[in-house]
This record gives C-alpha cells, sequence and structure tokens, in this order.
C-alpha cells in the first residue's frame, strides 16, 4: 500500500510541476512577442529546461517504485523482466 501512496504523491508532485512550466512557456513566449532581451528570454529558458530535469527524475522514480512494486508483486513471475524494462526505460531516457 505504501508504493501506491508514494506513486500518487509523485505522480500530484510531477502534474504541478508541469503545469507550473507550461505558465513558464507561456512567459517565455509573451517575452519573444514584446521583444524582451534575448539574454532575459535564455535565463528563463535555461530554468524551464532545469525544471524539466528535475520534473523527469521524479518521473522516472514513479516508474522505478511501479516497477519495483510489481517486481515484488509478481512472485511467481521472473522480476528480472521488471528490471530490465527500467533499464531499457533509462538508457533510453540517457541517450537523449
Amino acid at each position: 500500500m505504501h508504493n501506491k501512496e508514494e506513486q500518487d504523491a509523485l505522480r500530484k508532485n510531477v502534474l504541478a510541476r508541469m503545469k507550473r512550466i507550461e505558465g513558464q512557456i507561456r512567459g517565455i513566449q509573451k517575452m519573444i512577442e514584446d521583444g524582451k532581451e534575448c539574454e532575459d528570454i535564455l535565463v528563463q529558458v535555461r530554468a524551464v529546461r532545469s525544471a524539466l530535469t528535475a520534473a523527469s527524475g521524479l518521473i522516472l522514480k514513479r516508474y522505478l517504485v511501479r516497477c519495483h512494486g510489481e517486481a515484488l508483486d509478481d512472485v511467481e513471475g521472473d522480476s528480472r523482466e521488471s528490471l530490465e524494462k527500467f533499464i531499457r526505460v533509462m538508457t533510453h531516457f540517457i541517450d537523449r
């Protein structure tokens, strides 16, 4: 049960972050439309990139918590499969 609660908390956290990032993106669009200084725009782009990195970490954490929970629940199956699936996702994410 703790696993489900942790997943829900992570999901809510990620959604809140994504909404904040969405607002930041709209702010950048307005800055561009208003002809703001490129340096100021780039500062905001860096902030969004940092926020996305942090959110990505939480998404990966949620995924790992879920996969780990599934592996523990899968008494009869091969928990190695869940681990390998997670490694594939991580590898794909890191390669980007």
